[in-house]
């Protein structure tokens, strides 16, 4: 009896609530007097496309819009504003610098001499390369590691072969390392050290370099061109870490981590230390500094520069998207760019310590076991952290 009641009651509610709808939706459209009103909006639909004063987000802006399918179809080039075409260069080679970039950045004549040259050679994205390995992946790897270099950095390079770099079969798996360099100009003061870095690359086989100026703010670049290069080169390769040559790489463990992942988790993998909420530095005085008229608004989460991890699947879907993707002069807030493009973020993972580890921890072998990756390093101190990961006789609890 309880429940007929209860189902009666409810089917009331139901019916009242149906005829309010009907009697609001008769009169939501009249007047007091009876009569439809026209109802016109108070602004238009579409916001008129007007570009940011912030350059690197004005050239996104200009992306975004090229590729967006929508104009694409419907629009001529006539019909769009004239700034979208402000930077229609060619990416021809060698690299000739953008002037136009000196009237559209407000404070262009006041920034220092490395934003002049970035935002000069912005648009530039292919250089030839001058010392390639182009059989180093004939047998796909398991694991690429591809490590950001200088060419002065000799004793760096040869501490990575001797220890977390060593190339070849390491715990049952296929490991290659590659150095990713460009040119040491004599206008940044460098010796020439060309006959040195071919000897280096004819006794090693792995070194790769490019025709352009090996830089900070041009490490975007080195980014870009070894995306491309993996696709004509290394493919195959089931997943590649990607770090600076003062880190040390506990390569055991990386191998024992990805040996356990399958399926979605090891095709959608990036894992490293990853910054989150962050935003450009305004003080001059910091290294990563950018003034308001390059970029305004806040960072996307990003992995720490000095190392991280992700799939060959990755690698292929960020070489894609990286052509929608401005250039931005700090590498890795440039691939969480990226990777927003793609709709993924990157997974923070406890054992990259991009900020190093406590001082009470640093001389203890066992402090090293868990971790994937400590910054900074000196080439001897990588030796010797191998050497503990690599003794037979290290227990740890």
């Amino acid at each position: 009896m309880a429940r007929r009641r209860l189902k009666l009651v409810v089917m009331v509610i139901v019916m009242v609530n149906f005829f309010l709808f009907i009697i609001i939706s008769r009169h939501s459209g009249q007047d007091k007097d009876g009569r439809h009103k026209v109802r016109v909006p108070s602004k238009p639909f579409w916001a008129k496309l007007a570009p940011s004063q912030a350059y690197c987000n004005r050239q996104q802006q200009i992306l975004d819009l090229q590729n967006n399918p929508v104009l694409a179809a419907n629009y001529s080039a006539a019909d769009l504003p004239d700034w979208l075409n402000e930077t229609r260069l060619t990416s021809d080679l060698p690299c000739r610098p953008n002037l136009r970039v000196t009237t559209q950045v407000k404070d262009y004549n006041s920034l220092p001499d490395r934003f002049k040259d970035f935002l000069s050679f912005m648009h530039c994205r292919s250089y030839p390369v001058t010392v390639d390995q182009p059989d180093i992946c004939r047998e796909p790897p398991f694991l690429l590691l591809a490590v950001k270099s200088l060419a002065p950095h000799f004793d760096r390079r040869q501490a990575i072969r001797q220890s977390w770099g060593r190339a070849g079969a390491v715990a049952n798996r296929t490991v290659v390392t590659v150095f990713l360099l460009g040119n040491a100009t004599a206008g940044d003061h460098h010796p020439d050290l060309s006959g040195m870095l071919r000897y280096e690359s004819a006794r090693h086989g792995d070194v790769i370099q490019w025709d352009y100026r090996d830089s900070f703010f041009n490490l975007t670049v080195k980014e870009v061109l070894f995306l491309e290069w993996i696709q004509r080169r290394c493919a195959g390769a089931r997943f590649v870490f990607k770090g600076d040559d003062d880190v040390f790489v506990n390569t055991f463990r990386i191998l024992d981590f990805l040996g356990g992942l399958s399926g979605p988790q090891a095709r959608d993998l990036f894992v490293g230390d990853v910054i989150t909420n962050a935003g450009p530095h305004r003080d001059k005085k910091v290294k990563y500094f950018i003034p308001e008229s390059l970029f305004t608004g806040t960072y996307p989460p990003y992995a720490g520069g000095g190392g991280y991890l992700y799939s060959g699947d990755i690698a292929a879907r960020l070489h894609n998207v990286s052509r929608r993707v401005a250039l931005y002069p700090i590498d890795d807030v440039y691939t969480g760019m990226c990777l927003r493009k793609l709709g993924l973020a990157p997974e923070k993972h406890k054992g990259f310590r991009t900020f190093n580890i406590e001082e009470k921890y640093r001389s203890n072998p066992c402090a090293y076991k868990s971790l994937m990756l400590v910054h900074p390093r000196t080439p001897q101190e990588m030796i010797q952290i191998w050497a503990w990961l690599s003794s037979a006789d290290l227990k740890c609890q």
